[in-house]
Parts: C-alpha cells; structure tokens; sequence
C-alpha cells in the first residue's frame, strides 16, 4: 500500500495479489491531512476484512471434518426434511425428548441484528444503538461467528448484570412475533422439550421458559468481573457439553426415551445432534419462508405486560429511519408541546391534526338524558389507562377543562400539565376525602387501573371511585404510536409525552359509554357493591374496546418488568 499527494490530487495505491488498486481523490485544497488519514485507514480496514473473509471461504476443511463425522453415524439416525415430518401424530409425551434451535427451528427470522439491536437501545441508549448499526455493513462482510461475537461486545460491554432486564421485559414479545406456528406446534407434541442457542442465555432464557414452557434452555454464558458484562461469550464447547449433560440426564439409567432434533444442517453439525439423537428433523431457509407466524390469540401463554421504548422491529434498514427522524421528530414534538399547552382547545386541536395527531371521538347519546342532579358534584369520568396522557386526550375531546387524579406522576409531568392533576396517596380514606373535595368543585378523571397497559388487556379496577358519585361515566380509550412507546416501567416516567408526541402520527380513539350508578357507601353490603361497580365498569370498557379483563394490579406489573414493587422516583 501506498500514498502519493500532489497538488491537485492525493492516489491510494492498494495491492493484492498480482492486482493493483488505486483510489484518486481531490487534493488537500478540500481534503485536510486528518480526513486523508482516516481515508487511508478506512479501506486499508476494509482490505483487511475482505482478506479474512476471503481465507474462511478457501479453507473448507472444518466443514469436510463435520460432515465426515455425521455420515459415519448414518447407520443410527434417521434424517427427515421438515415437510415430512411436521405432520407425524405418533410422538408419545413420555417417550420423546424434544432438541431443537432456537434460531434455525424456532424463529421464522433469519436475522439476529434487530434483538440484539434492542439490547443497544433498551439497556445501553443511543449511542450503542447507533455504533451498532454503523457496523452493520462490516457484520455483513465478516463471518458469522465473528458477527456475533462484534454485536455481543457491543451491546454488553460495561452493562451491569442486575440492571439488565432487557431479556426479561422487552425481547419475549419481539421472539414471540417471529416464532413459527409450524415449529410450535411440533413442540406441542414432544415430551421434554430443550432448546438451545448460539446466542447469550441471558437474551432468551426468560422468553423460552416462560412464554413456551421449554424445561431447558442451553445458551452461551456471559463473561462478567465485578458485576458487570465483559461482553464476550463463554466458549461454545461449554454449551456443547450443558446439552449433552441435560439430554443424558433424561435418559436415566433403565428408561428408554426417544431423542428428535430439529436444527439445520449446519447448528446439527456444530452441536453434534447425532451423537445422541435418534431423529433429526433439518430445517432448510426455503422451508422457513413458507412458515407462518403464531397468532396472539395461540400464544401459549398471553402477553401482558412488556416494556421498552421501541414500538417496531429494528430492522437495519427500520433503525435507519428512525435516526434520521430523530432530530425532525424532537422538533416537532416540542411544537406540539407548546401547541398543546400554550393555546385553547379550538385553536390547539386542529394545528395538532395538521402536525399527525389524530382524535376520534365516540360518545353515548344517553349521555344528554340522564336524568341526574349535578348542583352540589361534578361527574366522574372513569377512564382505563394506556399512557399519562389520557386525561389530557379525554379534556381535548369534551372541550372542557377537567381534574385529574392519579396514582403515580412524575414531578415534571405534573408541573407541565395544562389541566390540574392531583396525586393520589394510596390511602383509601384520605385519597376518598381528597376526591369527594375535588368533585364538588367540577369535573374529575380517574384511571383507577394506577399503571399503564400497552397489550390488548385491563388491569384490576381500584374500587375507590365506586364510592365517590352516582354519576359515573366510563371512558373507553385506546392509543396507537408507529415508532416509540409513551409509557415505560423500568426507564424515566418524565420522558413518557415526550416520546409519545414524538410519534410521527400518534393516535387516540375515545369512547365515552353510557352513564352508570355508584355504589351507595350507606348500604349493607357496600364492601360487595363497590366492587362489583368497579367489575362491571371494567367489563364495560373491555367489550367496547375488545380487551381482554385480568386481575393483575399494578404491583404485578413492575415486579415482572422492573423487579420492584412500582416505586416511582421524582426527578
């Protein structure tokens, strides 16, 4: 390699070989000596990359040894294509040990870059998420192995093991919309079903145990000193010798169990699937093309409660788009911020329409009719609770000025709110007296969920404003962002507007349902009223939006996603 620089012109002259290649730029009048450096160094890198990448392709030898291995136990194991063995009825549960990828059976994707580019985003921010995906066209030059060792150092190098929870609370719900129908209904038929991984256990353990049920997960173990990830892997004879350990211990001495792989040619090859299996189903890509995802209603266990910022699969080419919105996308939120605190409801409302918001409002014509004495208390409007911006969206559409009333609100979310909020104290007489006071003065919203719900579910109702009036109106209502997500449990409460509005077209749809009577708090049996008001408020606005009713609470929430009990800071 050399360099030459004249007046007009700087030549890179690179060699290879017998060839010659040579790189003319414009002189230093518009290069400086810096961005000449970095130019030589750039391709010199990229030489070098292309020369391992070119030396893995000419030494085939590894991949002869393997396949002479396999060949020499074709005697024992049967190999099936997929086809013909996804239908086979004849497995018994108590006979079959089930072995299969995760990558190359499981998930339809072929790709590991956007999960590990939730990892970037999610635990690290963005700037990982960035240095990632500029190194993605170097991922794709470089062999796979080394890829993923590259995605790994960058995504967990300096994380701290504890407050990792990435697996946990946000990869389950992107790996269960990229997993086969196929592939999971196979592993419904087996017995004892373990899955193994090229990939950190710590990115799939909590998916595969707890949303399908797997008994044993075999992953690659992270290097950690001191609390924190090193991020390189553990080497991969370990997880070899952990899947080997688990499938002998299904076959304990005087038991015979059968042994079915379903993998690739290639991870059958790496794990040496034919050293105890007694079946091996191979999976090919043109097989995986034609594989259907699973349906949220077959899931086997439902998905409720997630968590992150990222509302899409970071795809490189998604991930791209979004950094170049990023900058606009501030910018415009801040527009709408000031629109939408700044100006009354019939100037702000259509200049916010024209930015990409969209409103729609449904209302119940009872509504005008009921026959109720509103003198001495205002109405209680009972909302369910998609993001901190609901009793904001529900003044827009009425037009009127209401007060809200909330479990948790971080300080600066509060003191930019352009309708008056109130902070509940989790004490049932005080917060009742404190509500009973702010209904005498006007219109009140209460989401008495106390947490935000992302999934098509409603969360257990508080009783608490059963008690409260005997005109209560609920408020169905529904939000749907394309980019980020407006709620978060284990990031900061305080950025929540501003991510939602940061949205290109975020949207609300509210339906105010017909009137319905509190529970008297003089009756007999009040205890048993109240609740069955909040039941049946609950049910109302699941019907109306389709959601599905649970009895889970807010505690539950935070203990999967934040391992706490809903503590939230003040910033």
């Amino acid at each position: 390699m050399s360099c030459t620089s004249g007046s007009n012109r700087v030549e890179l002259t690179l060699y290879r070989g017998q060839h010659e290649y040579i790189f003319t730029q414009p002189s230093p009048l518009c290069w400086n000596s810096k961005m000449a450096k970095f130019f030589i160094n750039y391709f010199s890198f990229f030489f070098f990359l292309y020369r391992v990448v070119s030396r893995q392709a000419k030494n085939p030898k590894a991949l002869h040894r393997n396949a002479s291995n396999i060949l020499a136990n074709q005697g024992k194991v049967l190999y099936h294509k997929y086809p013909s063995f996804a239908h086979r009825s004849n497995l018994s549960k108590d006979q079959t040990v089930v072995v299969f990828s995760v990558e190359e059976a499981l998930l339809k994707s072929s790709s590991l870059f956007p999960y590990f580019m939730l990892v970037a985003f999610e635990a690290c921010g963005l700037f990982r998420a960035f240095l990632l995906l500029a190194l993605f066209p170097f991922l794709c030059l470089v062999s796979e192995d080394m890829g993923l060792k590259i995605m790994v150092f960058v995504c967990f190098f300096g994380v701290k093991t504890k407050s990792l929870r990435v697996g946990s609370a946000v990869l389950p719900k992107f790996f269960l919309e990229d997993v086969a129908s196929e592939t999971l209904e196979m592993l419904k038929k087996g017995g004892t079903r373990v899955g193994f991984s090229n990939i950190p256990q710590v990115m799939i353990e909590s998916f595969l145990k707890d949303y399908l049920g797997i008994d044993f997960v075999v992953g690659r173990e992270m290097k950690v000193l001191g609390g924190y990830f090193l991020g390189v892997m553990e080497e991969k004879k370990r997880s070899k010798d952990a899947l080997e350990t688990i499938i002998r211990s299904q076959q304990g001495p005087g038991s015979y169990r059968d042994v079915i792989g379903i993998s690739s040619f290639k991870e059958s090859l790496q794990y040496h699937l034919s050293s105890y299996c007694t079946e091996i189903c191979l999976v090919r890509s043109a097989d995986k093309r034609s594989w259907q995802h699973v349906p949220r209603e077959e899931y086997m266990k439902p998905l409720i409660f997630h968590d992150g910022r990222l509302a899409f699969s970071p795809t490189p080419l998604a991930t791209a788009v979004m950094f170049m919105w990023l900058p606009f996308g501030f910018f415009l939120s801040i527009i709408r911020a000031i629109t939408g605190l700044m100006l009354p409801h019939k100037v702000s409302i259509p200049i916010l329409a024209y930015t990409g918001f969209h409103l729609s409002l449904t209302s119940d014509s009872s509504l005008e009719n009921l026959n109720i004495t509103r003198k001495t208390k205002g109405r209680l409007y009972v909302c369910n609770h998609r993001t901190l911006l609901d009793p904001l969206y529900l003044s827009f559409s009425l037009q009127k000025d209401l007060t809200a009333v909330t479990y948790s609100l971080s300080r600066v979310s509060e003191l930019l709110s352009p309708i008056k909020t109130v902070r509940l104290t989790r004490d049932r007489n005080r917060d009742g007296k404190m509500m009973g006071k702010l209904l005498k003065q006007g219109d009140l919203v209460v989401c008495p969920e106390g947490t935000t719900c992302r999934e098509p579910y409603l969360l257990r109702f508080s009783p608490l404003f059963a008690e409260m009036s005997d005109d209560i109106v609920p408020v169905a209502m529904d939000s749907h962002v394309s980019m980020f997500h407006g709620t978060t449990a284990g990031g900061l409460k305080c950025l929540d507007p501003l991510f939602f509005i940061m949205n290109p077209r975020p949207s609300y749809r509210v339906q105010v349902l017909a009137g319905v009577s509190g529970a008297s708090p003089c009756a007999g049996d009040s205890e048993r009223s109240r609740f069955d008001v909040a039941n049946h408020v609950q049910s109302e606005i699941g019907k109306a939006l389709g959601f599905g009713c649970t009895r889970l609470t807010r505690r539950d929430k935070y203990l999967i996603l934040a391992g706490n009990e809903g503590v939230v800071s003040k910033p």
